[in-house]
């Protein structure tokens, strides 16, 4: 009894080292590899670069004062659509006290004057009517007359005009009447009713009371690196995409490249401007944020395959062609245009091949 329980104990260990030894063995055996394939298909090649941007109004005007002054009066808004000539605020002028001092101290002689030309006047008036003196003499004293009122008309504008910015005889064309120089939509009012204004002259560019901008004709400007722009060229397709309308995109043509760069954190930036196709369905407002591709070059319904599965010897281009089932032969190929993705094949594939996927 005891030997048959101990054949039966030597046959348990044996059975168990051999399983163990069998699991290790196929656990050491390696998988062999199956590589995945991927055939030559037809696709569009577009070689393009990326410029970033915004998009802004081609017209953009400063609506500026023509006197100092203060805001007495707000006619429009951002927003607010207007025409050329509308009336954007009125201005509230506040006389300067040396020429307002000067202006009433003209006023003053010129009304002495035209008094005392007056009074010689009438008086030599009634001794040309009894013949005494000849019209010619008496002409003079007319003239001096005439001269003399003229002058206190100018001194009556000159103070009203420095008082309230426009003169009695010329109420319509004053300029405390600010009005929008083009056709457009306000972009924005920096001012307030209350706000002191200053003129624009020689010296100073004068304080903005309105931005307006025509934004039925929009323009995109944007910067390209100096290791791009010598590929470009005007008249080029862009095609833009604004980060504000992620459902759209807009055609424009490139139409100015800057002959000059200016350094960016190191790199050389040129500027670019397009004119940007407008769609009515989309309403564009002045500085959206956006991309735009330039289309460098450009090929339809070509033979390509990925970039990735292309490998290199030297200055050969080859790929891995599958003959038979896993296995494969190394075959050198031509090609041309690539977009950073999808590469055309020029020679050396065709549709049915199946390419080795490098691992």
């Amino acid at each position: 009894m005891k030997k048959v329980f101990r054949i039966i104990l030597l046959v348990v260990i044996i059975g168990a080292f051999g399983a163990t030894i069998y699991f290790l063995y196929q656990k050491s055996k390696s998988e062999p590899i199956v590589y995945e394939t991927e055939n030559p298909f037809i696709s569009n090649i577009i070689k393009k670069t990326v410029a970033t941007g915004s998009v802004v109004p081609r017209k953009e005007i400063d609506i500026k004062p023509q006197v100092s002054g203060i805001i007495d009066e707000l006619y429009i808004e951002p927003g607010d659509v207007v025409k050329n000539g509308d009336l954007i605020a009125k201005v509230r002028i506040i006389p300067n006290m040396i020429n307002l001092n000067n202006a009433e101290a003209r006023l003053d002689q010129a009304n002495i004057n035209f008094e005392d030309a007056k009074l010689v006047y009438d008086r030599q008036k009634k001794i040309f009517e009894e013949g005494v003196i000849p019209a010619a003499e008496f002409q003079q004293y007319e003239i001096s007359l005439n001269r003399a009122k003229s002058e206190l008309n100018a001194a009556e504008n000159n103070l009203q005009l420095i008082k309230e910015g426009v003169t009695k005889d010329s109420e319509s064309s004053t300029n405390t009447l600010i009005r929008s120089t083009i056709e457009g939509m306000v972009l924005d009012v920096p001012v307030e009713q209350g706000n002191s204004v200053i003129e624009s002259n020689t010296f100073n560019a004068g304080t903005t009371i309105a931005i307006v901008a025509d934004m039925g004709e929009m323009v995109f400007e944007g910067k390209v690196d100096e290791t791009e722009v010598g590929k470009i060229k005007t008249g080029m397709n862009l095609i833009l995409t604004i980060g504000a309308i992620e459902e759209a995109t807009f055609n424009a043509h490139l139409e100015y490249i800057s002959p000059k760069g200016i350094e960016e954190n190191g790199a050389i930036q040129f500027e670019i401007k397009a004119a940007v196709e407008l769609n009515k369905d989309y309403f564009i407002r002045a500085g959206y944020s956006a991309n735009a591709d330039i289309v460098l070059s450009k090929k339809d319904s070509v033979l390509a395959v990925k970039e990735s599965l292309l490998l290199f010897e030297d200055d050969s281009v080859f790929v891995e062609v599958e003959t038979d089932l896993q296995v494969y032969e190394k075959r050198f190929i031509e090609v041309g245009l690539s977009d950073g993705i999808n590469i055309e094949i020029l020679s050396g594939l065709k549709k049915e091949d199946k390419i080795k996927v490098p691992i």
